[in-house]
């Protein structure tokens, strides 16, 4: 996470899709795309507070376009991103030691919190 000359928090990050599907043989074949994603304000703090490798996301926006001349050789470059304007995190969270944190205490009851694996629970949502 970066901030911009004005103070506006911005995120960028890579996010990979894959898709699975039997090729004209009838094999499964699997086809990996990434996608440059760019967060800003407080979407931008969230990518940056609770967002690392592998993290599992939906998220939604627009594709934006730029170009720009490289100014050593002249040429016209392009880059597309998806500028979020929703982001949702799917799946549990993981600490360094690659266990799963979840939430374990509800704000509004002094009972702990437990969610089946892979359950998303509003606690879990940070927004």
């Amino acid at each position: 996470m970066k901030y911009s000359s004005g103070g506006t928090p911005i995120a960028k990050f890579s996010l990979a899709t894959n898709e699975r599907f039997k090729d004209r043989n009838d094999e499964w074949q699997e086809r990996t795309e990434w996608h440059s994603i760019v967060a800003w304000q407080r979407l931008a703090e969230i990518v940056g507070e609770y967002v690392s490798k592998g993290s599992k996301l939906y998220v939604e926006g627009k594709i934006q376009t730029s170009s720009w001349e490289d100014r050593q050789s002249g040429e016209r470059k392009y880059r597309t991103e998806i500028v979020a304007r929703d982001l949702v995190l799917l799946g549990a969270r993981e600490n360094s030691d690659g266990d799963h944190q979840g939430p374990t205490h509800n704000e509004n009851e002094d009972q702990p919190l437990h969610a089946a694996p892979g359950e998303i629970v509003d606690q879990d949502i940070p927004f």
